[in-house]
């Protein structure tokens, strides 16, 4: 057997390194484009909002609604369009002491009067007689509408 020319010899090396890299290069780019083409690439940007948001309750007596006041206390700011209070029961919200008088149960921050985002500091007023039983849900909704999450809940004494 010589050992210099089977040393010298590397014919069959190259072609199979480039096979093998060809290869690569194709799963990956075709995993790539996938992505895109099947629309997972436009979740990634959509993971909902860290933030944290605290409940003032004010059980009122007689003819006085409940009134309970939501307040963002720190994290990320979040557009006042993509977030809402949901709950069991229909709210008023109230600005100035003075229900609007229209009652839901879901506005958006920005329906309450929050104009842009909603940040630390930055709190609504809701009212009504019934919020001893009531479940409140802090909703965020990402822009496109495919994702969402609640942020924070608050139950009332009796819920």
């Amino acid at each position: 057997m010589n050992f210099k020319q089977l040393l010298a010899e590397d014919d069959a090396v190259s072609p199979v390194i480039g096979v093998i890299l060809m290869v690569a290069i194709t799963v990956i780019l075709a995993a790539v484009i996938g992505t895109f083409v099947l629309g997972l690439g436009d979740q990634v940007g959509d993971t909902a909002p860290q933030a944290s948001f605290s409940f003032d309750y004010q059980d009122a007596s007689g003819s006085n609604p409940d009134n309970l006041t939501v307040t963002h206390d720190s994290g990320t700011a979040i557009d006042s369009e993509n977030i809402k209070l949901t709950a069991s029961t229909n709210f008023d919200f109230i600005t100035s002491g003075t229900p609007d008088g229209t009652m839901n149960s879901s506005k958006s921050f920005a329906d309450m009067g929050v104009s842009g985002d909603v940040t630390a500091g930055t709190s609504v007023q809701v009212g009504n007689n019934t919020f001893d039983s009531a479940t409140f849900r802090i909703v965020w909704t990402s822009e496109s509408g495919s994702n969402s999450a609640t942020l924070q809940k608050w139950s009332g004494p009796d819920a």
